[in-house]
């Protein structure tokens, strides 16, 4: 049996950084996966910002609540969900996630756990597993599964790399560039049947 790998963000809604950030006019935090390699860099300068801002969790709650998915994006997961299991691996958060997966109809996510105080400040966050998409994929085919992956930065190309078929999906010119053996995709069409014929 073969399970299909997403990434969440950038693949089937907005970056809900980036989003935030343009809400609040606070430029730095537009910085994502695509731009940092190192989540837990990255995380600690977010935390940092925000901290410095006087900004939470219900902050950033009340911008997710106005993103939807992108263009297209539900079709495609139906369409997808209709002829093979599929799971969304994110590195984003079981707080910011869920009014997403009700917009997308409640697919399957495994992603992190936000440390929030009793003031809604985010202190830290708990990674569900090291290297969590990556070691999902691996879990997965120890237990029979076969995997096809699809990401757009660079926290999924371990999950890429890690599949029988893997595929960028809306990503930056340099991952392009630097990892061309995996085919780029910039629309579902595509990648529903990059998909189609890795089954």
């Amino acid at each position: 049996m073969i399970i299909t790998c997403l990434d969440l963000e950038g693949v089937l809604v907005p970056e809900i950084w980036i989003a935030f950030a343009d809400t609040v006019g606070i430029p730095e935090l537009r910085r994502t996966t695509r731009d940092e390699p190192d989540y837990d860099k990255l995380m600690k300068y977010r935390i940092g910002i925000l901290k410095e801002h006087g900004l939470g969790l219900k902050e950033i709650q009340e911008t997710i609540k106005k993103i939807d998915p992108l263009p297209g994006a539900k079709k495609f997961l139906d369409e997808l969900r209709s002829c093979c299991q599929t799971i969304i691996l994110s590195d984003t958060f079981s707080q910011f996630a869920a009014p997403l997966m009700e917009k997308l109809g409640q697919p399957t996510i495994f992603c992190n756990e936000l440390i929030v105080s009793d003031s809604g400040e985010i202190t830290g966050y708990k990674m569900r597993c090291d290297k969590s998409k990556l070691t999902t994929v691996k879990a997965l085919q120890s237990i029979g599964f076969e995997t096809i992956a699809s990401g757009d930065s660079f926290n999924d190309l371990g999950m890429i790399e890690a599949s029988k078929a893997g595929f960028l999906f809306r990503s930056t010119e340099k991952i392009i560039k630097d990892y061309p053996q995996y085919p780029a995709f910039t629309e579902y069409s595509e990648l529903l049947d990059a998909i189609k014929k890795s089954l």
